[in-house]
């Protein structure tokens, strides 16, 4: 089936409408739990907040670490805070691929079934079973800016994305809604480059009836 669209271009040059967003750029990051985090950087120790992100509560921590694959390490990928229930890797498939390492593309959080890396610190490394994934695109949004546009947590919209020089669509992008989100869409390296992301950015949420 073909999708037909019809964009106002001029929606998104106006700030204040609803259905505009930023684009977020995720780089290659890693979400530690607390068992992993002491094994790497010692028992006790506690991340150093580098600056704040755009989901609320989240920071870029000033910790790296290095991801060894199969072919190749990944050095300085940063940690992001605060710490989670489990560890989690996100790389993108290019550089995944150039390590020698098999991230599948997931959900963040959605890592049964996934594989592992070695990663390294300063206090020791750690073998990681699993947890390495390619993040998914989504949509992060606000629960109030959520209800504004008719949308509810998990449910699936268009994106249409315009750079200075270069536009396209993404289908069937998962929502995020809840109390601690702010709307922002996210998408990775290989995504940003395909897209030629700057600053400029901006996308336009496009509904979907038939999408829940």
């Amino acid at each position: 089936m073909i999708r037909k669209f019809t964009i106002d271009e001029t929606c998104l040059d106006d700030a204040n409408n609803p259905a505009v967003t930023t684009v977020g750029v995720s780089n290659h990051h890693i979400h530690l739990c607390r068992a992993d985090m002491e094994v790497l950087f010692g028992k006790g120790y506690e991340l150093t907040p580098k600056k704040p992100l755009t989901q609320p509560g989240q920071f870029a921590a000033e910790e790296t670490l290095t991801v060894v694959g199969t072919k190749a390490m990944i050095e300085k990928v940063r940690i992001l805070g605060p710490l989670r229930n489990e560890t989690q890797v996100e790389l993108s498939e290019t550089e995944a691929r150039m390590a020698g390492i098999e991230a599948l593309l997931r959900d963040s959080g959605d890592l049964e079934g996934t594989l592992g890396c070695i990663l390294m610190g300063p206090n020791g490394h750690l073998v990681l079973e699993h947890g390495v994934i390619c993040a998914a695109t989504h949509l992060h949004l606000h629960t109030d800016e959520a209800a504004r546009l008719g949308i509810k947590d998990h449910q699936r919209v268009d994106i249409y994305i315009r750079s200075d020089n270069k536009s396209g669509c993404l289908f069937d992008v998962p929502a995020r809604v809840g109390e601690l989100h702010a709307k922002d869409l996210h998408i990775d390296t290989d995504e940003a480059n395909t897209f030629k992301i700057n600053a400029n950015s901006r996308a336009l949420i496009l509904l979907n009836e038939n999408k829940q």
